[in-house]
């Protein structure tokens, strides 16, 4: 066991982008819900999409709001079950090829968390098809009404598992709100590029390297 290992109580993983890809959320934000709209609106789904994609643009990712789809359902005045639309598409949840190997031998090791931006209710479909190797499942917006845009959401989860910032690993693919901001505080961040277009000592391309930095001795 590496020296980075043994000092490590918590290993910390964003969800989109890290284990599963972004097919999911496209699905709902790009498809469904323009879809909702042209139909209520009465118009094309190009148009639909204009607007709501403009509107989308108009709250930005750097507020809770923009990540809750009930917000939107209720601000576009769409009749329909969210809830079960999301429960729906869980047959586009695609999980990376490593994934599965990786964290059932890292669960044998040291306590599984998920921190993400996504919302409660996407989540605990994500977490249903990743597999049940978490302790604990974090949602900034759901659980705090906050993004994990600086050190505020990493001090809560810190305080909650009691931990040291040195204490926790996280990785995930937004390069602001996974790493920098927990760099920040002093976890022991590391980027996730999967399209392996950066390079640096905290960048990796899967997990696969997540895991021979952790057991490198």
């Amino acid at each position: 066991m590496s020296e980075l290992l043994k000092e490590i109580k918590v290993i910390s993983f964003d969800m989109e982008g890290t284990l599963i890809d972004h097919a999911y959320s496209k699905s709902i934000w790009e498809n469904d819900i323009p879809t909702l709209y042209a139909k209520k609106n009465n118009i094309n789904i190009i148009e639909a999409k204009r607007r709501v994609f403009l509107e989308y643009d108009s709250i930005g990712d750097s507020r809770p709001e923009w990540y809750d789809v009930g917000y939107w359902f209720n601000r576009f005045d769409l009749n329909s079950d969210w809830h079960e639309l999301a429960k729906r598409r869980a047959n586009t949840v695609k999980v990376y090829p490593e994934i599965d190997g990786v964290l059932q031998h890292l669960s044998k090791f040291r306590p599984l968390i998920i921190c993400s931006n996504t919302i409660r209710d996407f989540l605990d479909v994500q977490v249903k098809e990743v597999g049940n190797y978490f302790t604990r499942v974090f949602s900034a917006p759901s659980d705090f009404d906050m993004v994990k845009k600086d050190t505020q959401f990493y001090e809560i989860i810190l305080d909650i598992l009691d931990l040291d910032p040195c204490q926790l690993v996280h990785v995930g693919d937004h390069y602001k709100y996974d790493y920098l901001s927990a760099r920040q505080l002093g976890i022991r961040a590391f980027y996730m590029d999967r399209s392996c277009e950066s390079a640096g000592q905290y960048v990796i391309c899967n997990l696969d390297e997540f895991v021979s930095i952790l057991e490198n001795p």
